[in-house]
């Protein structure tokens, strides 16, 4: 088995799943500088699922002078809760740009998901604990 190379990006959809925080750290990567209407984003409490439709920049494509952006939903499954820090959700003109995906364990069992935006902007997710819980 070898490394994923940029050459085997080409037109395919990208499908990517994080196993752990190690993995999350390349979703992160592959959705820095999305960008996304704030009301594009939804949390289904029921299903414990939080999903974002976005537009990222495809850095799997080959060479800088094909630099385009793609539509990408980014799902977290299990999530126990959802907190906003420094914007309106529900404001249809807010576009948020994302800066990076971290996660942080907790003693419990439980851990924490966040996402930094632009203009100091946060979105904290609540894992019950860690799963196959983040694709893209």
């Amino acid at each position: 088995m070898s490394d994923a190379r940029f050459e085997d990006g080409m037109d395919k959809p990208l499908r990517l799943i994080a196993f752990d925080a190690e993995d999350l750290q390349v979703l992160s990567a592959m959705t820095q500088d999305a960008v996304w209407p704030a009301v594009q984003m939804v949390w289904h409490s029921k299903e414990r699922r939080f999903a974002v439709l976005l537009n990222r920049f495809r850095w799997e494509a080959r060479g800088t002078s094909q630099a385009e952006r793609v539509q990408s939903v980014l799902s977290f499954e299990d999530v126990k809760a959802v907190q906003t820090q420094g914007f309106d959700r529900t404001d249809p003109d807010l576009i948020l740009s994302l800066l990076s995906i971290t996660f942080t364990p907790a003693t419990d069992g439980t851990g924490a998901c966040c996402s930094l935006w632009r203009a100091m902007a946060r979105y904290g997710l609540r894992w019950k604990r860690w799963k196959p819980a983040c694709a893209m």
